[in-house]
């Protein structure tokens, strides 16, 4: 049996007291000296000793500490009282444990003493209520924010998709809490407005999560960074096209009112770089890069700098071996420009497929087909498989109700690739999966649509990480 003493004077320690009553266990016995005694209800008297002294008196604690506790807990209403009666504890008991209820930031330098700073507390439970605030867990865990929860605002990234498709890395939902009842999550089920999600992680994965899923439109290219990056290597692209390539990179940063940053690399034509440096404006940083051994750890370092959440590079950069795998291991959204007009381009178009990634990037899909007024297409293949396929166009149409967004499903017995190529002008978006690192030779035999993009290499394209 353990004996655990407490010391209280006050309304705090009155209030403790009563919880203990209600929440003891029968493996304790508790001792409580109070200043002034107190009547607690349904106290079991074999468990519970009540004695009415004044703790500061050294004479009457020492005869209560002859018997040998394993914890001391001390709310007092007096800092003089609360100081007095510590040290009458360590003149009788070196190295009890003791847990004080500190409310006047009182410092600490014995190190079997526990302060619980009251006013750090009651703030945090305060904060708890401010709105667009995450709720961590105090008690739980290591107490740094690896238990969270979550309340899903109907306008959310995460609204009407499957958990199954939401990629989780050091992080899990764990429980739905849903008209006030909890629901165990599945694979397949389902996230609904004001749902309640309990998550479990790395806290600051969590807090990447929580503005993910409080993330509304007209945010892109948040939450994966604040500003596009014009990334031109003059030793891989095409020297005639960038001066298009700059218009339309300069028009696609007005268009999401965030900076762009241009940053040249391996710079070989002083008149072309003159050009670029003629857009260099409040919002336009132009950097050149005239002696760089490392160009992927520089390119890597200058996305987290910047906090870089949208690349625009050529056609000819992305359909290079070495620059696609730097741009998919920085996993933030690419946008390759084509030699195409962009300021035409009226439809987005997605080719599902038979895996279910383009319901995990449907957000951001939605956040950009809105802000460069985009129609959305989604067209599907009739001849595969159709199950993954009717789970996304569920999941787009219930977006499309939400935001307020047309889509245009097509179903087309033939790959639509080829109806694709016959198309004026648009631009497709597609997850941005390491499958298309992969050197182009080897998709040629590939019937999957992702893999197969560069046929559609004309066009303008987005690829989007599928992870958080």
């Amino acid at each position: 049996m353990k004996k655990i003493l407490i010391i209280s004077d006050g309304d705090v320690g009155t209030h403790f007291i009563k919880r203990v009553v209600e929440t003891y266990t029968s493996e304790n016995i508790y001792y409580v000296v109070e200043c002034k005694a107190q009547k607690y209800e349904n106290v079991n008297p074999a468990r519970f000793k009540f004695y009415e002294f004044d703790p500061t008196s050294l004479y009457k604690l020492a005869n209560l500490l002859k018997m040998e506790f394993v914890q001391v807990f001390v709310s007092l209403q007096n800092q003089q009282d609360l100081e007095n009666t510590l040290k009458n504890i360590r003149v009788i008991k070196k190295q009890l444990r003791v847990i004080v209820l500190n409310k006047w930031n009182l410092e600490n330098t014995d190190p079997n003493v526990v302060f619980v700073n009251s006013n750090e507390i009651l703030a945090s439970r305060f904060l708890d209520y401010l709105p667009n605030v995450p709720v961590i867990a105090q008690n739980v865990g290591i107490g740094e924010g690896e238990i969270m929860e979550v309340l899903v605002p109907f306008g959310s990234s995460f609204v009407y998709k499957h958990i199954g498709v939401i990629e989780q890395k050091d992080w899990r939902i764990v429980a739905i809490y849903r008209n006030r009842k909890l629901i165990m999550p599945s694979r397949r089920r389902m996230i609904q407005p004001n749902d309640l999600l309990l998550l479990v992680g790395k806290p600051p994965v969590l807090k990447s999560v929580y503005r993910a899923i409080k993330r509304e439109l007209g945010q892109f290219p948040e939450p994966f960074g604040s500003n596009l990056y014009l990334y031109i290597d003059m030793d891989i692209i095409n020297l005639k096209t960038i001066q298009e390539l700059v218009r339309r990179a300069v028009f696609a940063h007005k268009k999401f009112k965030h900076k762009l940053i241009i940053k040249i690399v391996n710079p070989n034509d002083i008149d072309i770089v003159q050009y670029i440096k003629s857009f260099r404006s409040e919002n336009v940083e132009i950097y050149v890069a005239y002696e760089e051994d490392d160009l992927g750890s520089s390119f890597h370092e200058d996305v987290k700098y910047f906090h870089v959440g949208l690349v625009i590079v050529s056609k000819d950069a992305f359909a290079d071996f070495k620059t696609r795998q730097m741009l998919y291991e920085a996993h933030v959204p690419v946008l390759k420009i084509s030699d195409r007009s962009f300021k035409s381009v009226k439809d987005a178009v997605l080719i599902l497929s038979e895996n279910r990634d383009l319901e995990k990037v449907s957000t951001t899909i939605f956040d950009i087909s809105e802000q460069m007024s985009f129609n959305l297409e989604l067209y599907n293949y009739l001849n595969e498989h159709q199950s993954a396929k009717e789970q996304v166009i569920e999941h787009y149409n219930n977006l499309s109700t939400i935001f307020s967004k047309s889509i245009k499903v097509i179903s087309e017995n033939q790959n639509p690739l080829v109806s694709l190529r016959k198309k004026e002008n648009f631009i497709q978006i597609l997850p941005f999966t390491k499958k298309l690192t992969t050197r182009r030779l080897y998709s040629f035999f590939s019937t999957d649509s992702e893999k197969l993009y560069h046929k559609l290499d004309a066009y303008h394209q987005i690829f989007i990480p599928v992870q958080l």
